[in-house]
């Protein structure tokens, strides 16, 4: 499912039009990422929850040249499901 099916199923679901449905999705999806960029982490019940997570400075190998290579350490966007959701998809 893409974004515009997504957008399709929520008007429909929701009973709305398309354009506020698509506004609806934008602005949840950046709702979440402006909280996560200052740090925070979104729970949403029975879902999931969205946080930032912290990567290591690691030491990798470059598969054409077998050459290590140094990873800068990184933060990274991460989503945990929740108990209902997993159980919903079981």
């Amino acid at each position: 499912m893409n974004k515009t099916e997504l957008v399709a199923a929520i008007a429909a679901k929701a009973g709305i039009s398309k354009k506020d449905a698509d506004a609806a999705l934008s602005a949840f999806a950046d709702s979440i990422i402006d909280e996560i960029k200052k740090g925070g982490k979104v729970q949403i019940v029975g879902f999931g929850t969205f946080e930032a997570r912290k990567r290591a400075a690691r030491t990798g190998i470059n598969p054409q040249t077998k050459q290590q290579i140094k990873i800068a350490a990184s933060t990274v966007p991460a989503f945990k499901a929740g108990k209902a959701f997993k159980d919903a998809v079981k």
